[in-house]
């Protein structure tokens, strides 16, 4: 194991504000990250929640400069563990990692180091952290602070996933006078609530800083031609990085090779891959551009890409967690990007009946259920995307976002009472028991065997929306279900039933409003470049794509994604100020001692040649 030349920590810093310049280059914290790092200096329990991209890893590590000890980092992924501790090693911080992707050699090592007292950093894997072997080594130690990544894992994962989540709440008892800082960007107010009691028994300072992604552009979509839909948007964004999510092993290869096909870099990630071909692939989109990789939710929690410019789901995510996790790792440079969610009827029955079977409590169950629901309107929204999913994390905010689907062309609804009332004397007529399709040939006038034999030819609302195809009473059907005057009955065999609220219409109380079903076209605005590329002139641009290659290059000789060397925003500033000595240098956005060391005289000599 090679440790930095020299630790930060010995300089002795009289205070965070030189730490943050010296160390990581930056001149200011942002909005949250001072509050979190202050409570923690004193000695308080933290939960942060702020959005992806707002910087979160700071609050812990500039405290673990700063207070000295060392600071165990509870992550849940070995990818994101690596790459976060190379990132630390070239700031010049010591940082190192034990894990099952390193030999035994290796990880004694690395232990060796942590007793020694060399290391600032020390990253583990829940399973890693929670044995008893492990925590009665830590115990033996000056531990300053424990910092759980990706804290909502607590609550959501703990019954049914990786119970050593769960088992975190542990460390209270275990290390009662060492504080603990967890942190997210996905969780609810309910998720709070439970993080809050299960993991600090209420004694927490939280932080909240919001929820907003601006440069999100927010879409959805009902799925047609799904496959077709896919490699559609993609070849508008082609070399663009990219994420798709899909929701099977096998429709990830599939999707994966019809892109290749169509001339994409396109890769497949799922849990049935070999533990070191996920390794190479997941190098491959960290390091190379222009990769879409075709995954299911195995891959993404965790990737620190800053460059990633798309986000699209085959599928309906479980709740609007999993969706905001997921379209979160867009964008991360804070330039714009974009996401489109393709769902159907046929997902929200296969959400519902993932959920009733998994196994954990009927109250569990029941709050998932409401989670879906509320995406479900996510889904179906008349009005702004944004407002409403920043409604459901308790972000209220009345202004429309103007960079939504549904901003950037409005819909129109319409008042569906009548056709509502049909369904549902359809819906209560063959028995509260029947699917969509067998309703909707009920109402279109239908002849079939099943029909003829359940005597449904008969009911007087038979054939009365025969004035109306297929496609628009299935858009009605799917937009009550999300309405909730329909319930798909998942312990059956996903019939569709009346609820309380549908029985209601029928008495004539409320009223129900649709919007026509739109299948919209992929290709959407031209994507604009972050401000800081934006501003700069056509040498400046030139420069920066000279600057690019350079730090790839770089990356490749370290075995490191590139945006650990510097991040576009670096790359940008040096191609604005073009520093032409080492003190210049130093004012350059993300420049610290260790990189002003390791790298100026490289990128000074080649931004005086060009």
């Amino acid at each position: 194991m090679t440790l930095p030349d020299s630790d930060p920590f010995t300089a002795n810093f009289a205070d965070l504000g030189s730490a943050l310049h010296d160390v990581f280059g930056f001149s200011e914290l942002r909005d949250g990250q001072r509050e979190a790092i202050e409570a923690v200096m004193e000695g308080r329990n933290v939960l942060a929640v702020m959005p992806t991209g707002a910087g979160k890893s700071l609050c812990y590590q500039l405290p673990a400069i700063v207070r000295g000890g060392l600071t165990v980092v509870i992550s849940p992924l070995v990818a994101l563990m690596r790459d976060q501790v190379a990132a630390l090693r070239l700031n010049g911080i010591a940082a190192a990692t034990i894990n099952s992707d390193l030999s035994r050699e290796e990880n004694v090592e690395t232990w060796f180091a942590v007793r020694d007292g060399k290391i600032r950093l020390l990253y583990l894997s829940p399973e890693r952290l929670m044995t008893d072997r492990m925590l009665a080594a830590l115990s033996q130690l000056d531990i300053a602070l424990f910092a759980i990544d990706e804290a909502h894992c607590i609550s959501q994962w703990g019954p049914a996933f990786r119970p050593e989540y769960a088992m975190l709440a542990d460390l209270r008892q275990r290390f009662p006078s060492v504080p603990i800082i967890g942190l997210t960007a996905t969780a609810d107010g309910a998720t709070r609530e439970d993080i809050e009691q299960r993991m600090f028994a209420g004694d927490v300072v939280s932080i909240v800083t919001g929820f907003d992604r601006p440069n999100l552009c927010l879409g959805v979509t009902l799925k047609s031609s799904w496959k077709k839909q896919i490699a559609d948007f993609v070849a508008e964004r082609k070399g663009a990085s990219g994420i798709v999510y899909c929701l099977s092993r096998k429709k990830t290869e599939d999707v994966a090779q019809m892109l290749r096909d169509q001339g994409h870099s396109a890769l497949a990630f799922h849990a049935g891959i070999d533990s070191s071909e996920k390794a190479a692939i997941q190098n491959r989109f960290m390091t190379e551009p222009g990769i879409v990789m075709v995954a299911t939710i195995a891959f993404g929690m965790g990737i620190d890409k800053p460059d990633i410019r798309f986000v699209a789901h085959t599928d309906l995510p479980g709740s609007p967690e999993a969706y905001y996790q997921e379209i979160g790792r867009a964008g991360r440079d804070g330039a714009p990007a974009e996401t489109m969610l393709f769902y159907g009827l046929d997902d929200i029955r296969m959400r519902r009946v993932f959920i009733e079977e998994a196994q954990t409590s009927d109250d569990h169950k029941r709050r998932e259920h409401k989670r879906l629901d509320s995406l479900i309107a996510y889904c179906e929204a008349p009005d702004c995307r944004r407002r409403m999913l920043l409604r459901y994390f308790g972000e209220a905010t009345e202004e429309a976002c103007g960079n939504c689907d549904v901003c950037i062309d409005p819909v129109e609804t319409t008042d569906g009472t009548h056709e509502a009332n049909m369904v549902l004397t359809a819906v209560q007529g063959t028995g509260n028991r029947f699917g969509v399709a067998h309703i909707v040939s009920v109402l279109r006038g239908g002849s079939n065997d099943k029909i003829e034999q359940q005597g449904h030819d008969r009911l007087d609302v038979y054939g009365a929306g025969a004035s109306r195809n297929q496609k628009e009473w299935q858009g009605i059907v799917r937009q009550m279900v999300a309405a909730g005057f329909l319930e798909i009955d998942v312990a059956g065999y996903g019939g569709i039933k009346m609820t309380v609220a549908g029985m209601a219409l029928t008495r004539g109380e409320g009223e129900f409003r649709y919007r026509a079903d739109r299948i919209v076209k992929t290709s959407t605005r031209k994507r604009r470049a972050s401000a800081e590329i934006e501003s700069l002139d056509s040498a400046g641009t030139e420069l920066l794509a000279v600057l690019k290659a350079k730090r790839l290059r770089l990356a490749e000789e370290r075995g490191v994604p590139a945006y650990v060397i510097f991040s576009d925003r670096s790359l940008a500033d040096m191609a604005a100020k073009r520093p032409a000595t080492r003190v210049e240098f130093t004012e350059t956005f993300g420049v610290g001692e260790a990189k002003l060391k390791d790298f100026a005289d490289i990128f000074i000599d080649l931004i005086a040649a060009n």
